[in-house]
């Protein structure tokens, strides 16, 4: 079993305090990344380094967590005819899948805009192909309600649910009661599911894949729709999509990220924009919720890390530390940072919560 993430460079979340009589066996630690595209510009480097190369300096956060999960951008599929022209069709190769679960991921979030550009029968490929070597799945499937079929990892005696919903085009990559596609974030499905889940999960976790790319604050939809969840029984609220990172947000019992922006995303980026962003997200989890979290930003510029994203240092480390503190602000949270490492806090109104749900 994964033990519990330490890591020198990091930023401590510090918006709640557990009981003193917690012990660290019953502690679950979770880590959320962003988009995951290996295909694309990282061909060449993929041919030549093997798929596993990617992760190089992020696999050791990956593997020390209890659960890691990720936004799988594109279809994991040989197929040629794509669902549907646009701009960017995306697809992994299936060799990909091996370097995938051996990096540490556990859970693959599939709401997004790419997942079904080689259609139905690549999303079917793609999900035979993640029950084949053992990762979860969730927010895509043959009907509506099977991509709105959460899924559950048991661990530490817990039940850890996770749901994911696309808010992006196109329109017609969503699923229905009767066509394959990505699960539509609509209010009252996303309450309704919450509630169907909280019955048989201790902990729910939200992936959306929303937002508009290069945007660095949520459109107010979203904190709309991240204030719904949590107050519905989530404690994790994970957002992607923007190529961004976008603020953090305490929210009564939850934890919003509305952006971790890329993790590994097989372009140089001036087709998406000048310099994209990613941040790793590490929370700790009792039965009741969130206890703690941390960050840490990465370097995912292609350009300099070649597709290899690794973790910021001295004053680009600096630099993402004032960026989050900028764009958290809105949400009352006050970033201190101090030779390389620092605390997000919460005003004293948001700093206490409750820990029974």
């Amino acid at each position: 079993m994964k033990k519990r993430i330490a890591l020198f460079v990091l930023i401590y979340l510090v918006f709640l305090i557990i009981p003193a009589q917690s012990h660290d066996a019953d502690i679950i630690t979770i880590v959320a990344v962003g988009d995951l595209y290996l295909g694309g510009s990282a061909n060449n480097y993929l041919k030549q380094n093997g798929y596993s190369y990617p992760f190089e300096y992020t696999k050791n956060i990956l593997h020390n967590a209890d659960i890691a999960m990720a936004n799988l951008e594109a279809p994991l599929t040989n197929r040629t005819d794509a669902f549907m022209e646009k701009e960017f069709v995306l697809k992994h190769s299936p060799d990909a899948v091996g370097a995938i679960k051996n990096a540490g991921f556990d859970v693959l979030t599939l709401a997004n805009n790419h997942i079904m550009d080689y259609g139905p029968a690549g999303l079917q490929d793609t999900m035979s192909i993640l029950d084949k070597a053992g990762i979860k799945h969730t927010g895509a499937g043959k009907n509506s309600k099977a991509a709105r079929t959460p899924v559950i990892v048991k661990i530490k005696n817990k039940k850890i649910a996770f749901l994911a919903y696309s808010l992006v085009f196109p329109e017609e990559y969503y699923a229905t009661d009767d066509s394959s596609g990505t699960a539509q974030g609509v209010f009252d499905n996303i309450k309704s599911d919450i509630k169907n889940i909280s019955k048989h999960a201790d902990i729910i976790i939200i992936s959306f894949h929303w937002g508009e790319e290069k945007m660095k604050y949520p459109k107010e939809y979203q904190v709309q729709l991240a204030h719904l969840a949590i107050y519905n029984g989530a404690s994790l609220v994970i957002g992607h999509h923007p190529h961004v990172i976008q603020g953090v947000e305490k929210y009564k019992n939850g934890l919003i990220f509305y952006s971790l922006g890329n993790f590994v995303f097989g372009s140089f980026g001036q087709a998406i924009l000048e310099r994209p962003e990613g941040m790793i997200a590490l929370l700790s989890f009792s039965q009741n919720g969130v206890i703690s979290g941390e960050i840490i930003p990465l370097n995912v510029d292609n350009r300099d890390v070649l597709f290899q994203p690794k973790p910021l240092h001295s004053e680009k480390f600096d630099a993402a530390i004032k960026n989050i503190q900028e764009i958290s602000s809105r949400f009352q949270v006050k970033l201190d940072a101090k030779a390389g490492k620092g605390s997000l806090r919460f005003n004293d109104k948001l700093s206490i919560a409750h820990t029974q749900k």
